[in-house]
């Protein structure tokens, strides 16, 4: 069978509403690196990938003037409507001419902060560099995101079930999670120092159980499938990950892996 890649925007048609109820979390967990940031009164910061807002929200709160960008028009909208200054951006082509609309917002930032999106960006370098575009010297580039080995067992029942309908199941595959020697070398080659990261294993709960988070994040392999199949493929999935990830009380556990790093662009 032939199949024909997804379109570049595949991984950006997210629905709020499903990401809300299935993967709400995803903030709980950004309280860490949150704290890493140490965001100050008055600081002006870039939120990378800043999806339904709800992180976002909280660098407000911290008395911070924050811009937030997303790829997702559905997200964009989300953050909008908590009041968000969020704007339509795909974080890899980070141009300031594209991000700034007059001369009054055109200010460097002091931060760029990316909380559990980095991962979905696969041009890493695209990313750095226009991070360093948009700081000023002295200026911190803050985030987390999935790591080598995150999600290993959901992403491998993933690859396999489509390799078992005919298909390439690693040309769906939608992630960067790279190893942090590779990830410090990409900082430091994109003009960055004082590179800190530390890379952890992060089981984590899924409230709605492996089929929300399915319906949440796995739509870049359902796009290689006919409709009618989905509900199928989604079940094998689900067969092949019950003995490692749902525990003897039916929790369905996610296998996430985490890099948390903080760099700086020098003076």
């Amino acid at each position: 069978m032939t199949i024909v890649a997804p379109s570049a925007s595949a991984v950006s048609d997210w629905n709020a509403g499903d990401y809300q109820r299935h993967a709400g979390f995803v903030a709980d967990l950004g309280a860490s690196v949150f704290q890493t940031l140490a965001p100050c009164p008055g600081e002006r910061i870039l939120d990378l990938g800043c999806g339904d807002g709800v992180l976002t929200a909280r660098l407000l709160e911290a008395g911070a003037e924050v811009v937030g960008v997303d790829a997702s028009p559905a997200m964009v909208e989300a953050a909008r409507a908590r009041g968000i200054d969020a704007r339509l951006l795909d974080g890899q082509t980070l141009d300031p001419s594209l991000l700034f609309t007059s001369e009054d917002d055109s200010r460097p930032f002091d931060a760029v902060f990316s909380n559990a999106a980095l991962h979905w960006m696969r041009r890493p370098d695209a990313v750095i560099a226009g991070v360093a575009q948009l700081l000023r010297p002295g200026g911190r580039f803050v985030g987390e995101f999935g790591a080598a080995g995150n999600v290993a067992q959901i992403g491998q029942a993933l690859v396999a079930g489509l390799d078992r309908r005919g298909l390439d199941g690693r040309a769906a595959w939608p992630w960067y999670f790279p190893e942090p020697d590779e990830y410090r070398a990409r900082l430091i080659h994109g003009g960055f120092q004082d590179v800190r990261l530390e890379r952890f294993e992060r089981p984590t709960p899924l409230p709605t159980g492996l089929a929300g988070w399915l319906t949440t994040f796995a739509s870049p392999f359902l796009r290689y499938l006919p409709v009618a199949e989905h509900e199928t493929y989604l079940a094998d999935v689900a067969d092949a990950l019950t003995p490692t990830l749902q525990d003897g009380d039916g929790r369905w556990w996610a296998d996430y892996v985490r890099l948390r790093f903080a760099a700086v662009k020098p003076d």
